[in-house]
């Protein structure tokens, strides 16, 4: 884990509701692994957020570290507003990282909304190693579109307004039905009720499921316990998902 005052290389806004941040840390960079986070300190002179916020790595090029955020507060909000060459106080690589696992030699990417953020890193991976991967990301409409970085990719909006009309759940089931996937590995991220219609699929059609939860991480190493996920069957009864998560496989917890 590394603390570290960066620099703000540039605010990209990329979509109505989403922006990329980029940071520059060497030391952060080239350790991070896909699937973890940073924990951000929005306003080091201010109080107000008085908590910092978790933020997926997106993507790595260098010593250069995206950031993929959607303005949902006061937080967000001042973040989107950084200007190349302001400082962000920040701690990371934090959490677990995605496991690959020789076996699967196919790898289904499942995304909700702001949820397609750790994948371009994840996917970068998984091409490196070999797998073939199928992306599905699902968005409220086209202007919340953000799938950068991210080939082959297929869409669903909920009004139809680009790719599939519905849910990034009936895309995925659409493509299971019709291509071969072979020994194959959902790895997901989005709303929880994504998440959990999900675990469900991946239940019925006997797939190996990896989940990216969201929580409420104050402090991101597992200290104030804020962030409990409920296991299956277990012990202790709940991991933490700042530091046993955020990625957890959909048969072992409860969401």
């Amino acid at each position: 884990m590394i603390h570290e005052i960066l620099k703000v290389q540039s605010v990209e806004k990329v979509a109505v509701t989403m922006f990329l941040l980029r940071l520059q840390s060497a030391a952060i960079a080239g350790t991070a692994k896909p699937g973890q986070f940073l924990n951000i300190r929005i306003d080091s002179g201010s109080l107000q957020p008085l908590l910092r916020r978790p933020f997926s790595i997106s993507r790595i090029e260098g010593d250069s570290i995206e950031l993929l955020i959607s303005i949902a507060g006061k937080g967000t909000a001042k973040l989107s507003e950084k200007k190349a060459g302001d400082t962000i106080d920040v701690i990371g690589p934090l959490g677990n990282s995605f496991r690959i696992e020789s076996e699967h030699t196919m790898s289904l990417l499942v995304a909700g909304g702001v949820g397609i953020a750790p994948f371009p890193f994840l996917s970068s991976e998984l091409q490196k190693r070999g797998k073939k991967v199928a992306v599905f990301a699902g968005f409220r409409s086209a202007s919340f579109v953000f799938t950068r970085y991210l080939d082959p990719v297929l869409i669903a909006t909920e009004d139809g307004s680009q790719g599939r009309k519905g849910t990034v759940i009936d895309l995925l089931q659409e493509y299971v039905r019709e291509k071969p996937i072979g020994k194959a590995k959902i790895f997901a991220c989005g709303p929880t009720a994504m998440l959990r219609a999900l675990t469900e699929f991946a239940r019925r059609e006997a797939l190996c499921c990896e989940m990216s939860l969201e929580g409420e991480m104050a402090c991101g190493v597992g200290l104030c316990q804020g962030c409990p996920v409920e296991r299956i069957d277990g012990h202790p009864k709940f991991a933490l998902t700042c530091k046993d998560g955020p990625n957890f496989f959909s048969a072992e917890i409860r969401i």
